[in-house]
């Protein structure tokens, strides 16, 4: 089940060494292509054609109405309702510790303040397809709110039924959601992105998806039209590290967690210990057989699944480090003492004790986390995401007479004498300052 590569004596040439699912070097390019210019032509006639080509179901009315999102949290299960509200506080406590107060800076008689302010649209991407992912919701629609973003819209894809599935409706009601669509995959995102009749445009796009939904929101990043956090929110990505001190049935069910999402993720086990490799191994091969979600981990596991076998800790971090998971779980006797050496990482999660699944659920942090390598440069979904910094800049006289040869000095070498006259006039000016 997990395919056992042992980099014991590898030295420092790991990154030849480690591979990647094969959807990470080729994703869909020409066909996310084709999906976002048809929408972006077509509008609503276009969704609704490719929504029954894609999810099989034939949508009427794109927005799904006010009263049927009410109802459907009026309706939860009244423990999912508990657990959801809980989980919504933590999440709402823990982002509203991420705003920050207005920067001001003074020196020399300049003055450079900061305004922050939120978009004014932000679109949600809640993926329902493999399993509900009715936790999505509140990871991505709480930071927004938290920010102050007015309006908030949320895509998902419809069921057999061609609705959006309770769980995930209720969910928006919680969180504040202000607009609902059935509409899901590349498709979803170009509506977003570019506006149909139904669905107003918005200026940012966030949550996690398929393949097909990264590398939409890669395609209208690039074209300047509304704006994607950095991180690559694919297929759900674990590295565990574990030593002998971790239940190997622990481990392997961590490892197992993140496969259930379906294909074209990362399962790895890293140890230095062979033995544990060989318990987690086994443990995983009598998990995933009595899994009812059986073929989605089998799908990742046949291309992402591995336990690798290292020379001692720290070559063991230099592998999640080049990997860059989604997760990344310490399952040691002293998770402390290695986040010293953790670089590159969506989330750590410390100890036997701190499984994935809490933070994916209850923690606090958003579970949309950064995938395919992206860990390396760009982080978990965060208030700032929804905020625009924008910067107030205030001189008097003497602070531009002082500032003035300088700023025609640089302005000089570059060759921009409008750039240079503009300080130059005001610092001649025979007004009083």
């Amino acid at each position: 089940m997990l395919e056992r590569l042992d980099l014991r004596g590898a030295g420092a040439d790991l990154h030849g060494r480690l591979p990647r699912p094969r959807a990470a070097t080729e994703p869909p390019v020409a066909e996310v292509q084709a999906i976002l210019a048809r929408v972006r032509e077509g509008g609503d006639a276009a969704l609704r054609e490719l929504t029954e080509r894609f999810d099989g179901v034939a949508v009427d009315e794109l927005a799904v109405p006010p009263s049927v999102i009410d109802a459907a949290l009026a309706g939860l299960d009244p423990a999912l309702r508990a657990a959801l509200e809980a989980a919504h506080d933590n999440i709402r406590d823990y982002h509203r510790a991420q705003v920050c107060a207005e920067v001001e800076h003074r020196r020399d008689g300049i003055r450079v303040s900061e305004l922050r302010r939120s978009v004014d649209r932000a679109g949600v991407y809640v993926p329902s397809a493999q399993a509900p992912l009715v936790s999505t919701v509140l990871m991505t629609a709480v930071p927004a709110k938290v920010a102050g973003v007015p309006g908030v819209a949320l895509c998902s894809p419809p069921g057999p039924d061609g609705e959006v599935a309770p769980g995930i409706l209720a969910a928006a009601a919680l969180a504040g959601v202000d607009e609902v669509y059935r509409v899901g995959g590349a498709q979803a995102v170009a509506a977003l992105a570019y506006g149909t009749e139904s669905v107003a445009p918005v200026d940012v796009i966030v949550g996690p998806g398929s393949n097909r939904v990264a590398q939409a929101k890669r395609e209208v990043a690039a074209t300047g039209v509304v704006g994607v956090p950095s991180s690559f929110a694919g297929p759900s990505e674990v590295v565990v590290v574990a030593d002998g001190s971790a239940p190997a049935e622990w481990a392997a069910v961590d490892v197992v967690v993140q496969a259930e999402h379906g294909p074209d993720g990362l399962a790895w086990l890293v140890t230095w210990d062979e033995s544990v490799a060989d318990a987690v191994s086994a443990s995983v091969a009598e998990l995933v057989a009595a899994s009812p979600r059986r073929a989605h981990i089998e799908s990742t596991m046949a291309e992402g699944g591995y336990a690798v076998v290292v020379e001692g800790p720290e070559q063991a971090l230099a592998v999640a480090n080049l990997i860059a998971p989604e997760h990344l779980e310490l399952m040691v006797a002293d998770p402390e003492a290695l986040l010293p050496l953790v670089r590159n990482a969506g989330a750590v999660f410390c100890g036997p004790w701190a499984p994935a699944s809490v933070g994916d659920y209850f923690a606090g942090p958003s579970h949309v986390l950064p995938t395919f390598g992206s860990a390396r440069f760009s982080s978990a979904l965060r208030v700032d995401d929804f905020v625009k910094h924008v910067h107030v800049i205030s001189l008097d006289g003497d602070a531009l007479v002082a500032a003035a040869p300088h700023v025609a000095a640089i302005a000089d070498a570059e060759g921009l004498a409008a750039h240079a006259a503009s300080v130059r006039m005001r610092a001649e000016a025979p007004t009083e300052r």
